[in-house]
Order: C-alpha cells, then structure tokens, then sequence
C-alpha cells in the first residue's frame, strides 16, 4: 500500500480529524464520531482507511497518555473497519444508509464485548465469569454507544460522497 505525498497528508488530517472530534464530544461519554468516520473511510480509501485510523489511535495515546485503557485502540476498530471491508460494494442506494447505519451501531452495541479481552489478558484473575460480569456492568453504556452510532450514522453517506467528490478532483 504505497502512499502519495498527497495520501500522506489526507490521511493525517483525517485522523487528526478523528481525535478532534472525539474530544469535542467528550461531554458525552460514549457519543463520537469515531465509527462513522471509519465506515465512511473504508467506503472510500477501502484497506488505506487504516492509516487515519491509526493515526486517530496514535493521537489518542499520545495526548491522553498511553495507559493500559489505550492498548485495546490497537485492535478495537479492526472489526469495524473489516465488517465495511465485507460489505458488498454495490448496494440498493434506499438499502446502503441503513446497512451503513447498522453495522456502525453493532460496533457501538459490542464495543465492551470487544474490550474484555484485554480486560481478561492484562488483569490475570479475570476469569471467565468475572469477564462476563464486566461485559454485563458495562452494558447500559455499550447501548448509548450503539443508539448513538446508529443515529450519528446516518452522516455516513454524506461524508463518504464528499470525500469521493474530493478523491475523483485531484487537482483541489
């Protein structure tokens, strides 16, 4: 996956893009950006939409510290990015939003199921009913996480279409 100087930059500012947003919104916990800036990436730039999304995670640790809540960031958005990946390219236009919006909030909705197996490598006496448990505790947050990303989904298919607009002009 070779990069132009002009990849370089787009992507940069993306995933700086990326941690701007999520810290503009941090007044509500669980309320971002993120997944829908990640499909709408993956819609365009397809497997380069990793290079924004590391550097988002990047940002992260880098201003925020590198804790170990920070290492889950190396693998947590994989899935949502390869559930994009899966998608099928052509899709009914009245079908794509709110397959988009879906898959999104899925990523939202399992977000803490995603985490736990950090949880239970980093702290050894997790054992499987105490990751359960932390799933469990963890769920009335997951679910603003999954609402939220289904509503704030539906900005996928706008951003997408400008950043297509901006990829076929090259010249802007």
């Amino acid at each position: 996956m070779k990069l132009t100087i002009r990849e370089i930059a787009t992507f940069g500012m993306l995933g700086a893009l990326m941690y701007a947003s999520k810290m503009l919104m941090e007044f509500m916990p669980n309320v971002h950006l993120i997944g829908v800036f990640i499909v709408s990436f993956t819609l365009v730039y397809r497997a380069k939409a990793l290079y924004p999304i590391y550097i988002f995670a990047f940002l992260t640790g880098l201003f925020n510290g590198f804790g170990m809540w920070w290492w889950p960031y190396l693998y947590i958005w994989l899935p949502l990015w390869g559930a994009t990946m899966l998608l099928p390219k052509e899709m009914p236009g009245y079908v794509k939003p709110i397959v988009y919006m879906v898959v999104c909030s899925l990523h939202g909705f399992l977000y803490g199921t995603l985490y736990s197996p950090f949880q239970s490598a980093v702290f050894l006496h997790f054992d499987m009913q105490k990751t359960i448990a932390w799933i469990i505790a963890g769920l009335p947050w997951d679910c603003v996480h999954g609402v939220s990303n289904f509503i704030l989904g539906a900005l996928i298919i706008p951003i997408s279409s400008i950043l297509k607009l901006v990829e076929k002009d090259k010249a802007v």
